[in-house]
């Protein structure tokens, strides 16, 4: 008898340890986020990518009801931010705003230390044009006065690289494939370092984002000859596209998103997508990405990743075109 009585409590706390062992992932998801969360970006500080980020994570917190830390982690053409995310626990506390590097860095570059799929997607929030711009001391009027004075210079010109494998850099080369030309790449850490150069005429050409372009340009220190995508700015209106310029092959697009570390609990990702879904509604962060250089674009997560999919598609047909 006292045996029998002794294991009715034994059981009853393992019955009680077992309830609690699955009901703890539920409750864990329901109190997400409980500590400030952590974005990190893979490029300059001040740039289109930080800038439009904050533009969006400042208002998440207001749904979360929890801070969000913008850390920019520039270098290695977003590598070095990538790399720390990956190795990140998938907890909901650490995300990467993803750009088109997750898919163009493993095409461009070998013994990478990541992988696109130790990232799940959360959602897309913003599209961003660039522009092929020149000093303003440029003789250069138009995009094919350029191309004349590339093939008539006696060097090669060079054009200011932000980073292998972003859209402005594969623009560039995409240019100099569709002109027939050569130009040599100067490499900078990001967009913003590298416009003291280019306005001083040390390098020949870039093609920068929005935000980084416009102030200069409005300010008559760099002029734009082309936008690099499909479709005309608001921001610029009187700037062709790069098809209209004569090289549609040459046109690129730019989107910035936020992504986890694979293995994040797919309920923490929905909380995520739900609060960027709500702040990218508001007028506030519509008319900040605007301002910023950039238009309000986002996909929950499962359009975010058959988007994601279609875009490493057209990137690999893009390299190839280039490695040619």
């Amino acid at each position: 008898m006292q045996r029998r009585d002794f294991a009715r409590p034994l059981a009853a706390g393992a019955a009680a340890l077992l309830l609690a062992a699955l009901s703890s992932p539920a409750s864990a998801a329901d109190s997400y986020p409980s500590r400030p969360i952590k974005v990190i970006v893979p490029y300059a500080p001040g740039g289109v990518v930080d800038v439009q980020t904050r533009a969006v994570t400042q208002t998440m917190e207001q749904f979360l009801k929890q801070s969000i830390v913008v850390e920019p982690r520039p270098g290695a053409s977003g590598s070095i931010a990538a790399e720390a995310v990956a190795q990140a626990a998938p907890d909901g506390y650490t995300l990467i705003v993803s750009a088109s590097f997750i898919n163009t860095a493993p095409l461009l570059e070998k013994n990478l230390r990541w992988r696109t799929d130790q990232f799940v997607p959360v959602g897309r929030f913003a599209l961003s044009p660039s522009y092929f711009v020149v000093p303003a001391s440029s003789p250069a009027k138009t995009v094919k006065e350029f191309v004349e004075m590339a093939r008539k210079s006696p060097t090669t010109l060079q054009y200011a690289n932000g980073g292998n494998g972003t859209p402005q850099q594969i623009g560039n080369e995409l240019f100099a494939h569709e002109a027939g030309i050569k130009l040599d790449p100067v490499m900078y850490k990001g967009a913003p370092p590298s416009v003291p150069d280019l306005i001083n005429g040390l390098t020949a050409l870039a093609v920068l984002p929005s935000s980084v372009t416009y102030p200069q340009v409005k300010g008559g220190k760099l002029r734009a000859l082309a936008n690099m995508s499909s479709n005309r700015s608001p921001q610029l209106p009187d700037v062709p596209t790069i098809a209209e310029a004569g090289y549609p092959g040459s046109t690129v697009l730019s989107w910035y998103g936020l992504s986890a570390p694979a293995g994040t609990p797919p309920e923490v990702i929905r909380v995520l997508a739900t609060a960027m879904q709500q702040a990218c509604a508001t007028p506030e962060v519509k008319q900040r990405l605007v301002s910023a250089g950039g238009e309000e674009a986002f996909l929950g997560t499962a359009d975010f990743s058959t988007f994601l999919a279609k875009d490493a598609r057209n990137w690999a047909e893009v390299v190839k075109v280039i490695a040619k």
